[in-house]
C-alpha cells in the first residue's frame, strides 16, 4: 500500500531529478560494471571515462569541477561520463589496456580513439580544455 508519505517522497524525487536534468541538458553518468563501454564505443559520440575512488579527495575535486562545467554548458552536459570505480576495476583489463596509472584519471574518447587525458588534474580550465576536445 502506498502511503501519502511515500507518494510525496516519490514526487519530490521526480521533481528534483527533472530539475537537475533540465537545468543544463541531459546529465548522463554511467557506472561501469563491465558491459557499458561497448554501447558508448558504438555510438560514435565522444564520452569521458572517469577512473575514480569514493575516498579520493582529488577525485572529489574533479567531480565538483565536472558538475560545475556541466551546469554551465549544455555541450559539456551532453558528454556521457562512464565512472569506473578504482577499487573494483583499478586492476581490470580495461585499466591495464588503457595504461591508466592511478585513480583520478580522466580520459576523453570517441569510439576506441583517445582524444585526450588528464591525471590528477583539478583545474577547471584544464578539465574544460579536455572536454572541448569532444568538439574536434
Amino acid at each position: 500500500m502506498i502511503t501519502r508519505r511515500h507518494l510525496l517522497a516519490g514526487l519530490a524525487g521526480i521533481s528534483v531529478s527533472g530539475f537537475v536534468a533540465g537545468a543544463a541538458g541531459a546529465l548522463e553518468f554511467i557506472d561501469y560494471t563491465g558491459t557499458e563501454l561497448e554501447g558508448l564505443v558504438d555510438s560514435g559520440a565522444p564520452y569521458l571515462i572517469n577512473f575514480h575512488a569514493s575516498w579520493c579527495p582529488t577525485c572529489a575535486a574533479q567531480q565538483r569541477v565536472l558538475d560545475a562545467l556541466q551546469g554551465e554548458s549544455a555541450a559539456y552536459a551532453a558528454i556521457p561520463i562512464l565512472r569506473v570505480d578504482w577499487d573494483s576495476y583499478g586492476n581490470s583489463e580495461l585499466a591495464r589496456n588503457m595504461a591508466i596509472p592511478r585513480r583520478s584519471t580522466l580520459v576523453l574518447m570517441r569510439g576506441t580513439s583517445e582524444l585526450g587525458r588528464l591525471v590528477a588534474e583539478t583545474r577547471k580550465d584544464r578539465i574544460a580544455g579536455l572536454l572541448n576536445l569532444a568538439a574536434s
